[in-house]
């Protein structure tokens, strides 16, 4: 999807997938915040600080005053939709993956479409770098790649591979994150998602739920939204202006009074997560399609009953009152 006029395209988004199955979501509570979970094959880098947005609680925080606007305009009668899960959808990984690499791993230059707007690296891209929907997928094919020596985050949106005889590779756009800081993106820059937010902290990865569940907020689409931004995000990516559209950064939680008591533990857990973290509007897509990493652990069938809940269940809150770091 093109990050700089996403309001013009609606992602075609994979199918369902599932969600998160260690805890006995029953009555356990969520981890409060202390930093996101390492992610596999890189355990001594946390998914940036304890006082990140993504990491922030968001359970407290008031209720916006145009929200009943902003959730008819996603759609109040449409169900959440996890687009991760196990097993392969159209030839692909169902979700977001991304890999680990040391400092042995070499770096390669890229070319950017958008290169006024991204950094210019050089990558650490291994030739076998996973990309989302396969190889020979035609959709927004981002990668992520975290240096675990260095505790960087480097992602790309519409990677390609060097053409014959050429060394460099080819994307959209791409941003290097360095995991021990809250830095954000120059004002008005994109990233590898619309919004000029990094996307694997909003990601629903099962190492979580070995760690005791889900303690950030989730990555999640919407087909149209507003030309504004608000923090943690950077650039907007439409050209409507309706005030009843989200914003770019927008932040949505599940009502605290909806029961999720009688969902399967991995969707109950997701459910907990947006409870007390909410989740984060970075990018155009389907309405309400929830991101994730793929993962042969992941239970497709339980993660179909979230889709059960509607948007109605979801409220927008005002972050103006989230500490920032």
């Amino acid at each position: 999807m093109d990050p700089i006029s996403l309001d013009s395209v609606v992602s075609v988004r994979r199918f369902l997938p599932c969600l998160l199955t260690v805890m006995a979501v029953g009555g356990a509570a969520l981890a409060a915040s202390a930093g996101g979970h390492p992610v596999k094959g890189a355990p001594n880098c946390r998914i940036f600080p304890a006082n990140n947005p993504w990491n922030q609680r968001a359970d407290k925080l008031p209720v916006a005053s145009n929200s009943s606007q902003i959730v008819n305009s996603i759609g109040r009668g449409t169900g959440l939709h996890p687009d991760f899960g196990s097993g392969l959808w159209d030839g692909g990984p169902i979700g977001i993956p991304y890999t680990t690499v040391g400092h042995s791993q070499p770096k390669v230059k890229v070319n950017f479409g958008y290169a006024d707007e991204s950094d210019k690296g050089p990558y650490p891209i291994p030739k076998n770098v996973p990309i989302e929907g396969g190889r020979k997928s035609r959709g927004d094919r981002h990668a992520l790649i975290v240096d675990r020596d260095a505790c960087r985050l480097y992602e790309l949106y519409a990677l390609y591979p060097p053409k014959p005889g050429k060394t460099a590779w080819r994307a959209g756009s791409g941003a290097i994150w360095s995991l021990k800081s809250n830095h954000l993106r120059p004002k008005t820059w994109t990233s590898a998602d619309a919004a000029g937010l990094p996307i694997l902290p909003g990601l629903a990865r099962y190492e979580d739920l070995t760690h005791g569940g889900i303690d950030h907020a989730l990555r999640f689409t919407v087909s149209r939204t507003r030309r504004a931004f608000v923090y943690p995000a950077r650039h907007y990516a439409s050209d409507l202006t309706d005030p009843r559209l989200p914003r770019m950064g927008e932040r949505l939680r599940l009502k605290s009074n909806h029961d999720i008591s009688h969902f399967p533990k991995q969707a109950r857990a997701v459910l907990r997560a947006l409870k007390l973290y909410g989740m984060i509007v970075p990018d155009t897509g389907s309405d309400w399609y929830i991101s994730g990493a793929p993962s042969s652990h992941w239970n497709n069938d339980a993660l179909h009953t979230l889709g059960q809940v509607k948007g109605s269940a979801f409220e927008v809150v005002d972050t103006t009152k989230l500490p920032r770091p």
